[in-house]
């Protein structure tokens, strides 16, 4: 990943040098699983511990000779412990190592992000409670619809946040399996048992089926959680974009002293934080698809995962928590114009009652398509120029069926929200 969207919790575990960590990690847990069974002498694993190490420079001399860079690693660590260096990477193969491995890093980046998915959301939820009473119009088809809360928007962005929240969870635990089989998976050199206490070690399960590798449609679900959970930031960041229109302006991210809009334009105050968060969403769902195509492989196992591995998954993972991050900086120092939000409201005046209209008019016995037809009568005057609770109080289609009391409900906007606080009760907002 560049250095412009890499964090540095993601660093700490998907740098070479952490993986390489964990790689160790993984070879002792196997040989104290081994001296546990009696194949390695107490005092051999005493030494291996004290004494296997690896530098990143002595492991790419080796691997000029080996083209592998788990046994070129392999091969630091045993001269680095001596003659009791011919115990590690005992009965297992490349993949018992690597899949173990990357079954604690996708955990760890997991962890990390539900983290960072918390700040978010606790960012989302403060909005949704400051403003859970400031209406503002709704729009659909990007035309006004109907008036709603504020509140009542961001309400829903952390519905969604919850539902990629338990995504990431199950995601975490599907991933979080070891492996240390053997060559195919059938455990001809290494015991169930010997596995077993491995993966216990580490905090993790044995995968019940491997065969040489742990099977990648763990992996694809993984990316597939991350794909969605960008989407989900994605359509936060559009609607933040859109509702930083010149023409809308209902919120504004955070402008700086000395920021810069534009090299040509001083004026311009562009909403290029979201524009990243929606940008970085579509590699998101191109690693997921790119992850997808790696769950066959022939046979026991192939090579073609491996080299985009290397790439989509610690790339997905520092893309993820970098639009976390960036998201909840942006609501943190969100400006939000409940006055600009009031204005447009009332741009259509009232047109935007008109379906209380339509349902007053059905209460009071006029038939559905009549009051719609009455209904839109009276919209499309407004739609030219006159106002619309006017004309209706003036319609005598109305009047013959609807009280003046009747219709101040209709064109009450305190009743058109009033169950807005059950989506906040039922979101954990209020």
């Amino acid at each position: 990943m560049i250095e412009r969207y890499s964090t540095a919790a993601m660093v700490a575990i998907w740098s070479r040098e952490a993986k390489y960590r964990r790689w160790q990690e993984v070879e002792i847990a196997i040989c104290e699983a081994h001296a546990e069974a009696g194949a390695i002498p107490s005092e051999a694993l005493a030494e291996i511990k004290n004494r296997a190490s690896f530098t990143l420079e002595r492991c790419d001399e080796i691997e000029t000779e080996t083209r592998h860079d788990l046994m070129a690693f392999v091969r630091n660590l045993a001269e680095t412990a001596g003659p009791v260096g011919r115990f590690i990477h005992l009965g297992v193969t490349s993949s018992d190592v690597i899949d173990t491995a990357l079954g604690l890093m996708l955990r760890d980046s997991a962890c990390v992000l539900i983290s960072s998915l918390d700040k978010l959301d606790r960012e989302v939820w403060r909005l949704a409670r400051e403003h859970a009473a400031t209406p503002m119009i709704g729009r659909t088809h990007g035309i006004h619809a109907e008036p709603i809360t504020f509140g009542f928007k961001a309400a829903g962005w952390h519905a969604e946040l919850l539902r990629n929240r338990a995504r990431l969870e199950a995601a975490r635990d599907d991933v979080a399996v070891g492996k240390v089989s053997g060559a195919v998976g059938v455990h001809a050199i290494t015991s169930p048992e010997l596995e077993a206490s491995v993966c216990t070690r580490l905090g993790l399960r044995p995968d019940p089926a491997s065969t040489q590798i742990v099977n990648r449609d763990r992996h694809a679900g993984f990316l597939n959680a991350l794909a969605l959970l960008g989407a989900g930031l994605e359509r936060i960041a559009t609607e933040l974009r859109n509702l930083q229109r010149t023409e809308i302006l209902e919120v504004q991210e955070a402008f700086g002293s000395g920021q810069i809009g534009s090299s040509a334009m001083p004026h311009k105050r562009n909403p290029w934080n979201s524009e990243t968060v929606c940008g970085l969403a579509r590699l998101l769902r191109a690693n997921a698809y790119a992850m997808l195509e790696s769950v066959a492989t022939w046979h026991e196992r192939d090579l073609t995962n491996s080299s985009l591995e290397r790439i989509v998954l610690p790339d997905s993972c520092h893309l993820a928590d970098f639009m976390l991050g960036r998201l909840a900086a942006i609501l943190s120092g969100l400006n939000v114009y409940p006055d600009r939000m009031k204005q447009n409201l009332g741009m259509m005046g009232k047109l935007v009652f008109s379906e209380h209209l339509m349902i007053a008019l059905i209460g009071a016995g006029m038939a559905r398509e009549e009051a719609y037809k009455v209904a839109q009568r009276n919209a499309a005057r407004a739609w030219e120029g006159e106002d619309f609770e006017t004309c209706v109080r003036a319609d005598p289609d109305v009047t013959a069926r609807l009280k003046p009391e009747a219709l101040d409900e209709v064109f009450s906007l305190e009743h058109h929200l009033r169950n807005v606080p059950h989506t906040l009760s039922a979101t954990g907002i209020l």
